[in-house]
């Protein structure tokens, strides 16, 4: 199935040298939601800011749905809904007239109800006739959410959604979102939440240093590079391994009464029979054990510090 944003060999240099992507390619499925992860200054931003044709590549061609956002700026931008991490609102606006006149910009007719739902979506019905400047940050938040969604976008790019918001309006937009993709909205977010990536996201991409070290299906990324650990509770402290266990996937921990193991899951020999044995046979004996399986931040610590 072809990409709905198709990105090819995309460079962008700025005046002061500052090489910000580096020949990134990638292609956005149609309905999926994709996160883009990444540490600070890693190219997230410069990447949604050129496929929004805010930003030119110096080099490199980004088709959206078809259209190159360059030479049918138009058509490509009017398929696309943008929320900024800045909060880029009119200050003296209302709530429904900063939705509705987002809507106009991109040659969208009136369309009071759909404006209504969106808002009540976003929980912003209620404030509808409130001026942007009174509201709080994570209102103003959601109000950027609608502004984005108001022309009935196909492809939206989220970028630090629920940076600043609350626990309960964070919960509140990814519900929106998951509506918004069984609808068949294709989804683009960049989130420091990474829990939110595990938990929302069919595939996962990560970019360090303008490159783009990584793309895979997030399930499939679990189980290629997750790792699991074994804990085991002793009943009595350790100083120190004792010799007939040494091993590099051997740790001390909680002041010499746990010991953990960490193990490939997928491996044909796990080693935690070799592991449980050799324990005994040290005189060592445990009370409790409990695993727990590397998380996608997990993940992404690591492939990021291998990739720096």
């Amino acid at each position: 199935m072809p990409g709905v944003i198709s990105i090819s060999n995309l460079t962008k240099t700025y005046a002061s040298g500052q090489h910000a992507l580096k020949n990134v390619s990638l292609d956005i499925r149609p309905g999926e939601i994709f996160a883009l992860l990444g540490p600070n200054g890693a190219g997230k931003t410069t990447l949604i800011s050129i496929v929004c044709g805010i930003v030119r590549a110096t080099s490199g061609t980004v088709l959206v749905d078809g259209h190159d956002i360059r030479k049918d700026f138009r058509a490509a931008r009017e398929r696309i809904g943008l929320v900024p991490q800045e909060l880029a609102i009119e200050a003296f606006e209302t709530v429904r007239a900063a939705a509705a006149f987002s809507r106009g910009l991109f040659g969208r007719a009136r369309n009071p109800a759909y404006v209504e739902r969106v808002l009540r979506d976003l929980s912003l019905w209620d404030r509808r006739d409130d001026i942007l400047m009174t509201l709080s940050g994570g209102m103003k938040r959601r109000v950027m959410i609608a502004k984005a969604l108001s022309h009935e976008p196909q492809i939206l790019f989220l970028d630090e959604p629920t940076a600043g918001v609350d626990v309960t309006l964070r919960q509140d937009m990814w519900n929106l979102v998951r509506a918004l993709r069984a609808s068949g909205v294709t989804i683009i977010l960049t989130t420091h939440y990474i829990e939110e990536a595990e938990e929302m996201a069919d595939r996962i991409g990560v970019i360090n240093g303008g490159e783009l070290i990584l793309v895979e299906e997030k399930a499939a990324l679990m189980r290629k590079l997750g790792k699991k650990q074994i804990t085991l509770h002793l009943q009595q402290r350790l100083e120190a391994i004792p010799e007939a266990l040494t091993s590099d996937r051997l740790t001390i921990a909680n002041n010499g009464m746990d010991l953990v193991y960490t193990y490939d899951p997928q491996a044909e020999c796990t080693g935690i029979t070799a592991l449980l044995q050799g324990l005994s046979g040290a005189g060592s004996r445990f009370r409790d054990l409990e695993t727990s399986q590397s998380s996608l931040e997990d993940i992404f610590v690591d492939l990021v510090r291998k990739g720096s």
